[in-house]
């Protein structure tokens, strides 16, 4: 199992950033998949998850109504649409699955949100 974000960078605060997290290794359709963050010194956060059909979804209350995940079976790639970033939002940003009872997580991809 493999799951490889990318998409991070430096956005000035009310802009967007798509993140996206490559997966394999797997039966991609079958798991949900979850999207956290975390800044140095505090625990990870849940950002935010979809079904493995993608009909269902949930957000942190910090990022409802700014963000959206989504997902492409096709492309076993799930994707974290970010909109009008805030300073707060930056953080490394991981993919995370659990199959077959264990847990995944990517490597991460880093979010700063500054002027």
């Amino acid at each position: 199992v493999q799951l490889v974000e990318s998409g991070g960078g430096l956005v000035q605060p009310g802009g967007s950033l798509r993140l996206s997290c490559l997966a394999s290794g797997f039966t991609f359709s079958s798991y949900t998949i979850n999207w956290y963050r975390q800044v140095a010194g505090k625990e990870r956060e849940l950002v935010a998850s979809i079904t493995g059909a993608g009909d269902s979804t949930n957000y942190a209350d910090s990022v409802k109504g700014r963000f959206t995940i989504s997902r492409d079976n096709a492309k076993n790639t799930v994707y974290l649409q970010m909109n009008s970033l805030e300073p707060e939002d930056t953080a490394v940003y991981y993919c995370y699955a659990r199959v077959r009872f264990r847990p995944y997580w990517g490597q991460g991809t880093q979010v700063t949100v500054s002027s």
